[in-house]
């Protein structure tokens, strides 16, 4: 199973970014998708997650509520992060995780993403 994210750059505070994390391989259901962050020196925190009830079971770290919206699409094994109003406290590389079952008598185990770096300018 691997995880391919894309999506990060450079932007201004008050800006937009639209992360993509699409899983591929041996998948036979995915439970949790989720983004991480680790800024330089910090740990990785959770930024969002979202479980296999969709929109309406998701959860967010405090300080990006209202701000960011994670989704995902289950056909294409993706799941997505909307970032708006950007702060420079949001700067950090950002990771995507996905909880994957590859096969019917399998337990989901955790997947990692390569990391897509967010910088974003004052």
């Amino acid at each position: 199973v691997q995880l391919q994210a894309s999506g990060g750059g450079l932007v201004q505070a008050g800006g937009s970014l639209r992360l993509s994390c699409a899983a591929s391989g041996s998948i036979f259901s995915i439970n949790a998708m989720a983004w991480y962050r680790q800024a330089p020196g910090k740990q990785r925190e959770l930024v969002a997650v979202i479980r296999s009830g969709g929109s309406t079971n998701t959860n967010y770290a405090d300080s990006v509520k209202g701000r960011f919206t994670i989704s995902r699409d289950n056909a294409k094994n993706t799941v997505y992060l909307q970032m708006n109003s950007l702060k420079p406290e949001d700067a950090a590389v950002y990771y995507c995780n996905a909880e994957v079952a590859t096969s019917h008598y399998s337990r989901g185990r955790a997947y990692w993403g390569q990391g897509t770096q967010v910088t974003v300018s004052s």
